[in-house]
């Protein structure tokens, strides 16, 4: 097995023999204007649930980033990226990321969304090195993993659908659960949000900010289209400016929310935690050798009624997702 590397050499395989490797990022973004308080939490969680379940935690196998870190092992962007081509490198491995922290939108350079945003993660320096988009961590993530290899991936955050850019989603008529009124209200939120910040004055931080809310806003409306038609449940093609599906990749990835929806950083039993991972972790735990369907569907369920965010299923290949949950 390699060693972590944030240069980024060449790992050196091992015997052909499955193991498991994990990377977890937790930001609270602490002293920044936009900090929030579960997301290291989140990853202490996660790992103590990894650990219950077999995941060795030497720094060959288990790689943990914040932003309370240093060296390599501080969330910055470019760390970030060293870490996931660190995690996806070696065959026949399981591999698990879990990231905690924003989410947000940038403008999509292949006209492919409808919302004309890609989604991004959003790395502890983003105010000066930028944000992650779904485009570069697909390629990190998804593209480089080796063929032999599978990756499970949570992504507790806004925007986080298709953060990855995975080919197929899981569809189920259970995504009503936001109905037309409150899809209205937020979008006239949203709109009425951005023009309140092009008032008194402008800024490039204003206007990126005020681009990020109109283009929610659009995303809401152009949904409402289909919101009551009937939808066939089960595997449904996401199109993207590239054939992602020939891929074949064996990932799967619960995201905390639809592309349209933000993530709660939430205090549940007294403790900060993000709303989505907390009841990924409750669901996972209650009963062992569930289906990925019954995950999503049972993590649904102990958000509803409490949160708006309705946590998504994608993967990179169409396989059949009432199997029993591997990782």
């Amino acid at each position: 097995m390699s060693q972590y590397n944030p240069q980024g050499y060449q790992n050196n395989y091992g015997p052909r023999t499955t193991h498991r490797k994990s990377l977890l990022i937790g930001i609270n973004y602490e002293g920044q204007q936009s900090a929030l308080r579960g997301c290291r939490q989140d990853v202490r969680n996660m790992s103590q649930f990894l650990i219950s379940r077999g995941y060795p935690t030497d720094e060959r196998s288990m790689v943990i980033l914040t932003d309370d870190r240093q060296g390599p092992f501080y969330a910055s962007g470019h760390n970030i990226l060293a870490a996931m081509d660190w995690l996806v490198s070696e065959p026949n491995t399981q591999c698990f990321l879990h990231y905690s922290g924003h989410g947000g939108q940038v403008r999509d350079p292949d006209g492919d969304r409808e919302s004309g945003y890609d989604d991004t993660i959003v790395p502890v320096d983003y105010q000066t090195k930028g944000q992650l988009d779904s485009d570069t961590l697909h390629r990190h993530l998804v593209s480089k993993l080796h063929p032999t290899s599978s990756l499970f991936v949570v992504f507790d955050c806004c925007h986080s659908g298709s953060a990855i850019e995975l080919p197929f989603v899981y569809r189920t008529d259970s995504d009503g659960n936001v109905t037309l009124v409150d899809s209205v209200k937020e979008g006239i939120s949203l709109l009425a949000h951005a023009q309140g910040l092009l008032q008194g004055g402008f800024s490039a931080s204003k206007i990126n900010d005020a681009k990020a809310l109109f283009a929610g806003a659009q995303s809401f409306f152009s949904g409402l289209k289909h919101r009551g038609e009937h939808q066939e449940e089960g595997l449904g093609e996401e199109h993207f400016q590239e054939d992602w599906a020939h891929e074949g990749r064996s990932v799967f990835m619960f995201s905390g929310c639809r592309d349209d929806q933000t993530s709660a950083d939430a205090n549940i039993a007294g403790s900060h935690v993000g709303a989505m991972s907390w009841a990924l972790l409750e669901t996972l735990y209650s009963r062992p050798g569930q289906s990925y369907v019954e995950v999503l569907q049972n993590t649904r369920q102990l958000l509803l009624g409490k949160y708006k965010q309705i946590p998504q299923l994608s993967v990179g290949s169409q396989v059949d997702l009432n199997q029993p949950l591997k990782f």
